[in-house]
């Protein structure tokens, strides 16, 4: 079981101060935190990885939660979720902690005795939703006044027989079935027609596409700033804390894993691609592996191996070629760029394998890593140009979110 995320819900006097002196100096770091946190586990025939870096963010506003084989008699069951923090990461947190009791202990979800049925399941998932939303809310303002933290959440509830996607924001959930995506959800948008209409009608606007100009979602948990409109239930309101909930009945022979994953990553890719050309966001993913998932190939982890034995004499050769003076990593991998290299993973070409070149450089040039540029902005004033010589699509740098 993996639950992250530590800190209690209400902020102090400080917090809070320190958040508003965040919000007002940017939002963004000189340099990158790459470090990740990763873990792994299985169970009930089940594999998942997951993975999460702070990246330019000045704080670390993702969670996640990742549970397999839940009490009271769902020992068979699996839950998995990234929260999408914004504003702070009170909720992100509180969520994570506390989302999946709130789904499975309500009477909606327990329905009668016995395993609930599919649309106990559904029921308790969104009420679960609403319940811990004004839990948060009534929390908050009987200890120490509203936050204005929010989060997006997109998860999965995995029974022997079906699977059900939860999604409430801008995170995104798929499913892969026989090597191609069979289902992902949609993003809750203020622009998105059915969004829009319900924003009017609780008096506010769509500038931006955002809410009332601010806000990049139109459905969160906590925002509360956005949930104030009277005479309008919680469902109404210009931020909506209702999931959208989505049964899929389970294939053995033919599903493969499940890809949960932030607004930071979906930013930069499409559902069709997972090539990493970085993002100014916070980033976390989940990998859900079914048994009929692609095994690890022999015969293409000789290959990578061989691959970056190649590029680890490549990167020698060009910084010896140099002469005097040694050259920075923009000047390697342009030149790597601008060569025909064997055998790079399709979708994610030389940006995949940047780690290795750059673990090369920095071994050869351990005092050069100061001066270095990051590797995100590196791939993406390298790649995009000649992406676009070759005619390909440009690869779009990530968005700055919300």
């Amino acid at each position: 079981m993996i639950r992250n995320g530590q800190e209690d819900f209400a902020m102090g006097k400080d917090a809070r101060e320190n958040r508003e002196d965040q919000d007002i100096m940017g939002a963004f770091l000189d340099k990158p935190k790459m470090e990740k946190h990763n873990a792994q586990g299985q169970g009930n025939g089940l594999r998942y990885g997951l993975s999460s870096m702070q990246g330019w963010r000045v704080e670390m506003e993702d969670a996640h939660t990742a549970v397999i084989g839940l009490p009271s008699g769902l020992e068979t069951w699996s839950f998995f979720a990234v929260y999408d923090g914004h504003a702070g990461s009170q909720v992100a947190k509180y969520c994570c902690e506390h989302l999946l009791d709130h789904i499975t202990n309500n009477q909606d979800f327990k329905g009668s005795a016995g395993a609930p049925s599919v649309e106990n399941v559904k029921n308790g998932i969104r009420t679960g939703f609403l319940e811990i939303d004004e839990h948060m809310r009534v929390m908050s303002e009987k200890k120490h006044g509203a936050d204005r933290s929010g989060s997006t959440a997109v998860g999965v509830l995995i029974s022997p027989q079906h699977t059900y996607f939860i999604n409430c924001g801008d995170s995104r959930g798929l499913l892969c079935r026989n090597r191609k995506v069979h289902f992902f959800t949609q993003d809750h948008k203020p622009s998105n027609p059915l969004e829009k209409e319900r924003i009017q009608n609780a008096g506010g606007s769509v500038m931006i596409q955002r809410v009332n100009g601010s806000l990049a979602v139109s459905r969160a948990l906590g925002d509360f700033d956005y949930k104030c409109v009277h005479g309008k239930g919680p469902t109404e309101q210009l931020v909506s804390p209702e999931p959208e909930v989505h049964d899929i009945e389970r294939s053995e022979e033919d599903d493969q894993f499940i890809i949960l994953a932030c607004d930071g990553i979906w930013d930069v890719m499409g559902n069709e691609e997972l090539c990493d050309f970085g993002s100014r966001d916070n980033m976390s993913v989940i990998l859900i592996c079914f048994p009929n998932a692609p095994k690890v190939s022999p015969e293409a982890v000789k290959k990578e191996a061989e691959l970056d034995k190649y590029l680890e004499s490549r990167v020698e050769e060009i910084i010896k070629k140099q002469g005097e003076g040694v050259p920075d990593l923009v000047h390697v991998m342009r030149t790597l760029a601008s060569e025909n290299i064997p055998s790079l993973p399709p979708g994610g070409e030389l940006a995949s394998k940047r780690n290795v070149i750059e673990a090369v450089y920095n071994r050869l040039n351990p005092y050069k890593n100061d001066d270095t540029v990051n590797s995100t902005a590196l791939v993406t004033s390298v790649l995009v140009p000649l992406d676009l010589q070759r005619g390909l699509p440009a690869s779009q740098p990530g968005g700055f979110g919300i």
